[in-house]
């Protein structure tokens, strides 16, 4: 897998309307090697190491033709109008160009290009003619790059958040009718109406046009980034619109971000990381963007310097602006180039792709990609399965060990008798005999494997490697009978959600073996789950057009993804940490019920339950449910891919992604709101599977009298997080505290606004078979 090959981001220019009027006023066709201006123009840009370019398909004069049979003038006279409004009908009844009216004409001039759509069309105009009249020279605009065959167009950006869905129709019909071209919609991380006040008459180019410029001209300074922060209802305006705009077009993956990176970008981290589970295309980065550093150079405010570090997941199109300007007094064009280039390679994903031993190089070319888990009792696994999760050292080095430690804190007779539960192709064996060799111990090993494919990898181990320290056992763990009962029980049979490829089916069986006082490796695990956005994964999940797709728990190497929940009570003080733990299974089992053979009656003792409660500290949308697990295998020894604690337990496991647990439908969240997540693991005598629902609340004090008497402390859930029996609880890593509510703490009353529906009831679109 890590011979993937790996991806990078680009770094586009973007050529104006003025470069393109100066080059074609110097061209000289006679000594040029070039046909036309453009393609000169072109060829010098490409030359300064760009991977891409940039540019408008239109020119002043096509503003100018439109907005004269478009829009009325006030105090025009009645011929004037009859006039224009006749031209506008001839125009509306066949759309097109004349050729000053383009800077394209050739597909020559057209190759690898990404064109910038009109700007000042105004999709969401509150007037309806002038709306109806854009849509008609967007779909002009497009039907003649689908003509040169460009395959990227950037959209001008909404302004009126009143009519983002007139917008968004406009979109998805565009979609429909070129349908071979990538659409990006611009949007700054801003609200447009607080970046972009009413433009006075005589500054704007056509009557009632609010248009951001790709270029500001205002050189940036040091301390420039100091701007009046808006308030977090304004900061999520413009991702709200983004939100309905791709709601309206289906998730269509043709559609994506181009983010407009020219105001300042917000300090709090929360706000923005929303936007890393979108599908950003490219980032506009205008020259105004950067300060200059003590030395002169550009450099980006710090704010800004993080997100596109955490952008670079995307490896997104950095499309620069304005860099040939002089804004800076020191390194030129080629300085902002470079300084992307080192903010791609001093990003944290990046260098944890690179690395070799990381669970993101293991995963090179798998991020986001939807893989059905495995069906270890209904399924014989291929060897090249057994190979791919045999190279994760963390994994063996655990459990040897925890083997280790289990043999010298061991304080029975002095023979230990081991069982390896699942053997496999032998790793756990070969771990096992290491263990006892470490320690010293006197040892004899059984290995069982019902795979009978692997079962000759094994016999030949034994031959080659373990001779008479090893007795093989054909068959199904849960119904074999051993030559003697063991003291170590050891087993790999752990999923992505913990019990989610049956480890308590197997062990209910295999359990049998052990002895009165044994010790199962592991001992216990814990399933964990968190509340998530990913519009990747959503597409990816509707894409087959199967229901069973969205109701079918998945194992995925996240990346393009947002966490929704943030730790803390919420208004409510109900709620947990960001992410919380539904249950738990633990071996061997003190209270079973047993038939004559030693196996459980039924398997009821395995169902299990929750009833979750996140606080959403910033609008989002929920797609599904990131499900992750935690196992102690002995002692303080364990495996983890909780994210906030993997690190510091089996930092580097390569052995498992994260579950995803889809939704069928987005469910949009607000600011402050609270998502209570149920989900049950169910079972009858021939499978075991997962149902899943979500509802979402909002909390409003209740008002009360002054007086009230009787006024208690208000009983509160603890909000902080949940401490993991494997890390030292005082670890100032983990996080603070729960809250606590006093008595002078407000009520607040809960107000259900949304749900989803339940998922996969009675197993109907995905099961474990036993």
């Amino acid at each position: 897998m890590s011979a993937w090959p790996t991806s990078s981001a680009t770094v586009s220019t973007l050529l104006t309307l003025s470069d393109i009027t100066t080059a074609s006023a110097s061209f000289d066709p006679d000594s040029s090697e070039y046909e036309t201006p453009l393609l000169q123009l072109l060829s010098e840009a490409r030359s300064k190491g760009y991977d891409s370019i940039s540019l408008p398909l239109t020119t002043e004069k096509w503003k100018a033709r439109w907005a004269e049979m478009c829009l009325l003038k006030p105090g025009s006279d009645r011929d004037k109008e009859i006039g224009a409004e006749q031209k506008a009908e001839r125009w509306r009844s066949r759309p097109g160009f004349s050729m000053d009216e383009v800077t394209l004409t050739r597909l020559d001039e057209a190759e690898g290009l990404t064109v910038i759509i009109s700007d000042w069309l105004e999709l969401d105009a509150t007037d309806d003619w002038v709306r109806h009249d854009a849509e008609i020279a967007l779909q002009q605009e497009l039907a003649y790059a689908s003509y040169l065959n460009i395959h990227s167009a950037i959209l001008p950006a909404p302004r009126n958040r009143d009519h983002v869905a007139s917008y968004a129709r406009i979109i998805n019909s565009c979609l429909k009718n070129t349908p071979y071209i990538h659409l990006s919609v611009r949007l700054p991380i801003y609200n447009p109406s607080v970046l972009h006040p009413p433009a006075s008459a005589s500054s704007s180019p056509l009557p009632g046009t609010k248009i951001p410029n790709f270029i500001n001209s205002t050189p940036s300074t040091p301390g420039s980034e100091k701007f009046s922060v808006a308030p977090e209802s304004q900061l999520d305006a413009t991702w709200e619109m983004w939100d309905l705009i791709r709601s309206i077009c289906d998730y269509n993956t043709r559609l994506t971000l181009t983010l407009d990176l020219s105001p300042p970008l917000p300090t709090t981290i929360g706000v923005l990381s929303k936007w890393a589970a979108e599908s950003v295309r490219s980032i506009l980065l205008p020259a105004s963007t950067f300060i200059a550093n003590g030395k002169g150079y550009p450099v980006l405010p710090k704010t800004t310097q993080s997100f596109i570090r955490e952008c670079m997941i995307h490896y997104p199109n950095v499309i620069l602006s304005g860099v040939s300007a002089g804004m800076h007094s020191r390194g030129g064009e080629t300085a902002y180039k470079q300084y992307v280039h080192h903010l791609e390679k001093t990003s944290p994903a990046v260098q944890a792709a690179e690395r070799t031993g990381t669970v993101e190089n293991f995963a090179q070319g798998y991020q986001d990609y939807l893989q059905a888990p495995l069906q270890p009792l209904m399924d014989n696994l291929q060897s090249v399965t057994y190979n791919t999760f045999e190279q994760d050292p963390v994994k063996y080095r655990h459990y040897e060990e925890a083997m280790y430690r289990a043999l010298i804190e061991w304080t029975g007779e002095d023979r230990i008798v081991f069982c390896i539960a699942g053997a496999g192709r032998g790793p756990l064996v070969a771990r096992c005999l290491r263990a006892i060799e470490r320690s010293g111990r006197e040892a004899f090993v059984y290995a069982v494997e019902k795979n009978p494919n692997a079962y000759v990898t094994l016999q030949d181990r034994k031959k080659r490697e373990w001779g008479n320290k090893v007795q093989l056992l054909f068959g199904d763990m849960r119904f074999l009978d051993i030559p003697e009962c063991v003291d170590i029980l050891v087993s790999e049979l752990l999923g992505s959600f913990g019990d989610n490829e049956l480890s308590p089916e197997c062990l209910d069986g295999a359990m049998r073996f052990l002895k009165p006082k044994g010790i199962s490796i592991p001992s216990s695990y814990t399933a964990h789950l968190a509340p998530l956005s990913s519009s990747k994964l959503f597409n990816e999940a509707r894409a087959a057009k199967d229901p069973k797709n969205l109701e079918t728990p998945y194992v995925v190497m996240f990346q393009a993804v947002n966490i929704l929940s943030g730790d803390g009570g919420g208004l409510s003080g109900k709620c947990g940490p960001q992410i919380q733990e539904c249950w738990e299974f633990v071996h061997p089992r003190t209270d079973p019920v047993l038939d004559d053979r030693g196996l459980p009656m039924t398997n009821s003792h395995n169902v299990r339950s929750a009833k979750l409660k996140f606080y959403i500290p910033h609008a989002g949308v929920l797609h599904g449910l990131a499900g992750y697990f935690e196992a102690i295998l002995y002692g303080n020894v364990g495996l983890s891919i909780h994210p906030h604690r993997k690190d510091q337990i089996s930092k580097d496991m390569l052995s498992w992604f994260p579950l995803f647990f889809p939704f069928k439908e987005a469910l949009y969240l607000p600011s402050n709101s609270e998502l209570q997540v149920s989900i049950w693991r169910l079972t009858n005598e021939r499978q075991v599977w997962y149902e899943w629902h979500a509802e979402s609340f909002l909390s409003s004090p209740i008002v009360q009298p002054a007086e009230s008497p009787g006024a208690s402390s208000i009983p509160t859930s603890p909000s902080g997080p949940v401490f993991s029996p494997l890390i030292d609880a005082d670890d100032p890593l983990i996080g603070q505290k729960g809250q606590v509510f006093n008595a002078a703490a407000p009520v607040y009353e809960t107000v259900k606004i949304g749900q989803t529906s339940l998922h996969n009831p009675g197993g109907r679109s995905s099961w474990i078979g036993l």
